[in-house]
């Protein structure tokens, strides 16, 4: 008897981030439109797997967001490629956009990741997880990257594995960008990032630490790294 066949789900190996910053009296127009028309558009698109938007926590007269799509890969996000897009945009998506401050992007291809002991409250679907700490960064040479990988490698992803509140982290290279290296870790709350991480996070002020070693030689991209709470789609609470 022929055994039942199954479909293997599309992995989202590619990922395209947007920071930017948006004034107070902008924010309802814009966020509307965001995430009732421009997110549907994109994820009705080839390749595209999901969508996720984050409020950054910076002060300031603006806020900062980061706007996340993920695709089966970042060649996914190049056809056709944001410059191309560009060119296509309506009338109306011109002008929201035109609302975007100190905005960035970068195309980002997966090369590796862990999912950590709450990994089954990523969502809906591959969504990321309510809270996000995202880093975009350059390394200030290939012998630091050859010591920046091995303490991921050795230390960081394993700790985060095991790590309580955490759903997951995935270490990135950019496809396109200015920043070469990126990670993106989840979160289920604030709360438990700032319990059980915050204090991991501290060795980069520890030269005795490996991360006290490795990061004062990362130069970041402005907002990195960045700690957001989900916007969109909507946690439930």
């Amino acid at each position: 008897m022929d055994k039942p066949t199954t479909t293997a789900l599309p992995r989202d190996h590619g990922i395209w981030g947007i920071w930017y910053e948006l004034a107070d009296e902008h924010k309802s127009e814009y966020l509307d439109w965001f995430h009732h028309v421009h997110i549907p558009d994109k994820l009705s698109r080839p390749g595209y797997l999901w969508a996720a938007h984050y409020e950054l926590g910076h002060g300031g007269g603006s806020k900062s967001y980061l706007g996340l799509f993920g695709g089966i890969t970042a060649h996914t996000f190049l056809n056709p490629s944001p410059g191309q897009l560009i060119q296509r945009q309506s009338a109306e998506t011109k002008r929201m956009m035109g609302m975007r401050r100190q905005s960035s992007a970068c195309i980002l291809a997966e090369e590796t990741r862990v999912d950590g002991p709450d990994v089954a409250q990523r969502g809906p679907g591959m969504t990321p997880g309510p809270v996000i700490q995202m880093g975009n960064y350059n390394a200030a040479s290939p012998a630091v990257e050859d010591d920046l990988g091995g303490w991921y490698a050795q230390q960081r992803l394993p700790l985060l594995a095991g790590l309580p509140g955490c759903i997951g982290a995935r270490k990135m290279l950019a496809t396109v960008g200015a920043y070469k290296h990126a990670i993106l870790h989840e979160f289920v709350s604030l709360d438990l990032r700032e319990r059980y991480f915050g204090p991991h996070e501290a060795q980069a002020h520890d030269p005795d630490t490996w991360m006290g070693r490795v990061r004062p030689q990362l130069t970041h991209a402005p907002r990195s790294p960045a700690v957001g709470t989900r916007i969109w789609p909507v946690v439930d609470v």
